[in-house]
């Protein structure tokens, strides 16, 4: 997260200041910044494609249970909590059902009809 932060500040601030700041080595950065993505990343990067197209396809009603069935049903192994993460992450959040309200006011003055 520090090193994601002196890369986005380094145009404005240098390096060496950056570093200082927050605490860090440079070398550290410097490393970090040569470093590729892990494997994880990737996976979760393509995952969360698939998860947006899910709960986009369910019109956003779909929370992680769901998406996760829809993953698997295509043949994807993945755990639920792994799903929930990436949805979180990406700010997906199933829309929710309205709560069933009785319009009807039967506590009315009017006489009833007798049929």
């Amino acid at each position: 997260m520090r090193f994601r932060f002196v890369e986005a500040e380094k145009a404005f601030y240098p390096v060496r200041l950056l570093c200082r700041c927050l605490a860090v080595s440079r070398g550290g950065y410097y490393a970090w910044r040569r470093r590729r993505v892990s494997d994880r990343a990737r996976e979760d990067a393509q995952l969360a494609v698939e998860i947006a197209a899910s709960h986009a396809e369910s019109r956003r009603t779909y929370g992680s249970p769901r998406v996760l069935r829809d993953l698997r049903d295509q043949g994807r192994r993945v755990s639920r909590k792994r799903v929930a993460r990436l949805m979180r992450e990406l700010g997906l959040v199933a829309r929710r059902r309205r709560r069933f309200r009785a319009k009807t006011d039967s506590q009315h003055a009017f006489p009833l009809p007798t049929c």
